[in-house]
C-alpha cells in the first residue's frame, strides 16, 4: 500500500478535479481530457513537458535528498532566483564577452549562488538553533525583491524602453537546444542529476549516513555521524540543483532575467520529492506527472476558460492526498471513548 499510495493519490486528485470541473458546468471527462491528456499528445507539447519538468526534476532531486535527512528546506524557490541572479552576472555585466567559457562559468556561478543562499538556513540551524522550515522560506521573498529590484535599476536593459527586464542573451551564453525546439541541455543535466543522486544515496557511506541521520538522529551520533554536517551539507546540494535550475531558466527559455523567472517551481518540487517516495528516480516520474499539470493549466485557460490558479489547485489537492494516503495507510485511526477525569476522581477510593 505504501507504494501504491501515489496512485491512490493521483486517482484521488483527479476525481476532486472532475467535481471542481462540474461545478463549473463543464463536462468532467472531456475537461479531464484536456488538462491531463492533451499535453502528451502532440511533439510541441512533449518538448513543452521536457522544458517544464527540467527544473522541477533538478529541484526535487535535492529536497528529496535533503527531507531523507530530516532537513526540511522550503526555500527552494528563493535559492532558485539566487542561482539566476549569480549566473546571470556575467551577460549582464559584461556584456561584449563572447567566449565558449560564458555558459559554463555561469552555470557554475549559478550552482554557488543557490548553494549559498541555502547555507544561510543551515548557518542559522546550527548556530542559533533556528528552524530551518521559517528561515528558508522568509529568504525566498528576500530573492524574490532583490530581483525586482536589480531589474528594474541597475540591471535594467538600457536599450529595453524602460521594461524590467536585463540584457537578452545570446551566443555562447544560451545553453545548447535540440534541433529548433525549446529543449535545452538542462534536461540532460537533470537525467545526470537524478542518476548521480541515486547512486549516492544508494551506493556510498554519506548517502548511508544521511538516511540514518533523518531515521535515527541519535543512533548517528552514536556511528559518529555529525548532525551539523548533514544539515549543511543537504541544504547546500539542495540549493545548489536549484541555483542551477534557475540559470538553466535563464540560460534556456527565458533568456533574461525579469521580476519573474518561475511560475513557482521551488514550491512545486517539494510536492514532485514526496510523490516520488524521496528517491531521485521516483523523482523523475513525479517530476514529468506535475509538469503535465502546469501545461494543462495553460491548456485549461485557452480551452475551457478557467483560471491561470487551476494548476495550482490541482497541485495542492495532490499534496494534500499524498500525506493523507500516508498518513492512513501508515496508521489505524480508531474511535475510542474517554472516561471523564472528574467522574473517574469521585470514583477513586
Amino acid at each position: 500500500m505504501v507504494a501504491v499510495s501515489p496512485v491512490l493519490a493521483i486517482l484521488l486528485t483527479g476525481v476532486v478535479g472532475g467535481v471542481l470541473f462540474a461545478a463549473r458546468g463543464l463536462a468532467p471527462l472531456p475537461a479531464l481530457y484536456v488538462y491531463f491528456v492533451e499535453p502528451v499528445t502532440t511533439l510541441w507539447s512533449i518538448e513543452e513537458l521536457i522544458v517544464k519538468a527540467t527544473p522541477l526534476v533538478l529541484i526535487g532531486a535535492g529536497l528529496a535528498v535533503c527531507f531523507r535527512a530530516n532537513v526540511w528546506n522550503i526555500g527552494a524557490e528563493g535559492q532558485l532566483i539566487a542561482g539566476a541572479i549569480a549566473g546571470a552576472a556575467i551577460p549582464v555585466l559584461a556584456t561584449q564577452w563572447a567566449s565558449p567559457l560564458a555558459l559554463p562559468l555561469m552555470m557554475a556561478l549559478g550552482v554557488c549562488g543557490g548553494a549559498a543562499w541555502a547555507t544561510i538556513p543551515a548557518l542559522l540551524r546550527n548556530r542559533f538553533g533556528a528552524n530551518e522550515i521559517l528561515t528558508s522560506l522568509m529568504l525566498v521573498y528576500v530573492a524574490q525583491f532583490l530581483l525586482d529590484w536589480l531589474v528594474r535599476g541597475r540591471w535594467r536593459d538600457p536599450a529595453g524602453f524602460n521594461f524590467p527586464e536585463s540584457v537578452e542573451l545570446q551566443g555562447f551564453q544560451l545553453l545548447p537546444t535540440l534541433g529548433y525546439s525549446r529543449v535545452h541541455l538542462g534536461g540532460a543535466f537533470a537525467l545526470l542529476a537524478v542518476l548521480v543522486l541515486f547512486v549516492f544515496m544508494a551506493r556510498t557511506l554519506k548517502g548511508f549516513e544521511i538516511q540514518v541521520s533523518g531515521d535515527a538522529p541519535r543512533a548517528g551520533g552514536f556511528g559518529g555521524f555529525s548532525r551539523p554536517r548533514t544539515v549543511w551539507f543537504c541544504l547546500a546540494l539542495s540549493g545548489g540543483l536549484a541555483g542551477l535550475a534557475g540559470i538553466g531558466e535563464i540560460a534556456g527559455p527565458i533568456r533574461q532575467l525579469q521580476p519573474s523567472i518561475s511560475p513557482g517551481y521551488g514550491f512545486t518540487a517539494i510536492i514532485v520529492a514526496f510523490l516520488g517516495r524521496l528517491n531521485p528516480i521516483g523523482v523523475l516520474l513525479a517530476g514529468i506527472i506535475l509538469a503535465i499539470s502546469y501545461l494543462g493549466g495553460e491548456g485549461a485557460q485557452i480551452s475551457l476558460g478557467l483560471s491561470d490558479k487551476t494548476a495550482r489547485v490541482f497541485q495542492g489537492t495532490l499534496l494534500f492526498f499524498i500525506l493523507a494516503c500516508d498518513t492512513l495507510i501508515r496508521y489505524r485511526l480508531r474511535l475510542r471513548l474517554v472516561p471523564d477525569a472528574g467522574a473517574a476522581r469521585e470514583t477513586r477510593p
